[in-house]
């Protein structure tokens, strides 16, 4: 572990010189990991553009940097969202050089702000919602980060924890091949259950209809499990325009009953395998080799972002079925682009309904995060 005598300074992020620092400390930190894929710029902007995001319709954040000297060594977010429903707050965006003095005043920076705000549990990292990017690497170091997930150092576990920190729950990251074989016993439900169920694919001309439809699912889905905070229409309007860039129609999967829609699935190609080489800018001409990238040459991994069965469903035997009739669709089409891999993510490692089917189909636990909390009022 490194050592320094220079004392750690933790700063408010003011100026836009401390918002590029709060965007480029990463590339010191990450600068000899392999694995590490720079995030777009622009995009990261948007994230924190308190305008662009319609996350902070609902919540309030704060952001600071840790400095040693005139360097920045780590950086910090601690964020309080309105519809949590309880009386937690979060940190998020954490990176530091490995060195306990940074990672210890960067999140008591973030604890004294959310207790000032009458906050009892500190819980994340939530980058910046837990339906964004959220948790901590703690396993999988050896591959990149997939769309939309996190990367991390293995120091980073341990420096959390020397805070104080406990884990509060782990997210899973699953593999497969797209060609998986389902077993016979399955396909052979699934195939009976077809027979009352009709599964369409995205419709591009009805796209708001559709995506409010995905919304609804989704929240009724996942409205019992642990930390949820339901998608407003505007935060899932953003997720749409994601959507109906990258995304074709096919990999849009949504299964109806009786012309109820009850369960859907989408898979992203990963963008991370197209941009890993742009050092996070698309200009001047790396918006040509993205384009290129994902409309021609086509990425060979993917991932499943969203999926959801209706709560109704998730103690029948009509549920497993639902999850499995989307996904095989979905994959029909990740092969016909010649995709290999497809990571299903995030998956609480409580979910055993869920990870029952993923481990069914040949899915194999390869990366996991970690939600760390605190007790504010008892530290």
């Amino acid at each position: 572990m490194e050592n320094s005598a220079d004392t750690i300074r933790v700063i408010p992020v003011t100026t836009r010189q401390h918002k590029n620092q709060f965007l480029d400390v990463t590339r010191l930190i990450y600068q000899n990991d392999p694995h590490w894929i720079a995030p777009l710029r622009f995009e990261m902007r948007q994230r924190l553009s308190e305008k662009k995001n319609p996350f902070f319709r609902h919540a309030y954040a704060k952001t600071w940097l840790a400095m040693r000297g005139t360097q920045p060594v780590g950086r910090i977010s601690a964020q309080i969202d309105s519809l949590q429903s309880d009386d937690s707050g979060h940190f998020g965006l954490l990176e530091g050089i490995n060195n306990q003095a940074v990672f210890s005043a960067l999140l008591e920076q973030a604890e004294n702000w959310l207790r000032g705000k009458g906050v009892s549990t500190i819980r994340g990292p939530y980058n910046l919602s837990i339906n964004e990017e959220c948790g901590m690497l703690v396993d999988g170091f050896d591959t990149p980060p997939c769309i939309m997930m996190s990367h991390a150092l293995p120091y980073y576990k341990s420096l959390i924890s020397n805070a104080g920190y406990g884990k509060a729950m782990d997210l899973l990251a699953y593999l497969i091949p797209s060609d998986f074989e389902a077993p016979k016993v399955m396909a052979r439900l699934a195939e009976r259950a077809l027979k009352k169920v009709n599964v369409r694919t995205l419709r591009r001309k009805h796209l708001q209809e559709d995506l409010e439809i995905l919304r609804d699912i989704f929240n009724d889905a996942w409205s019992e499990n642990w930390d949820f905070v339901p998608f407003t229409r505007e935060e899932f309007q953003d997720i749409g325009q994601m959507i109906s860039l990258l995304v074709d129609d096919d990999l849009v999967q949504i299964a109806e009953i009786d012309q109820r829609p009850v369960a859907f699935v989408v898979a992203m190609p990963n963008i991370n395998e197209a941009i890993r080489d742009l050092n996070g800018k698309l200009l001047p001409f790396g918006w040509v080799k993205l384009l290129w990238r994902l409309k021609v040459k086509y990425p060979k991994s993917a991932r499943t972002p969203l999926l959801g069965v209706r709560k109704q469903y998730h103690h029948t035997p009509l549920g497993p079925s639902l999850a499995f009739i989307v996904i095989e669709k979905v994959r029909r089409g990740l092969v016909n682009r010649n995709v290999s891999d497809v990571e299903l993510s995030w998956i609480l490692e409580t979910n055993e309904g869920m990870r029952n089917i993923v481990e069914t189909i040949g899915g194999i636990e390869y990366k996991r995060y970690r939600i760390y909390e605190k007790n504010l009022s008892q530290s």
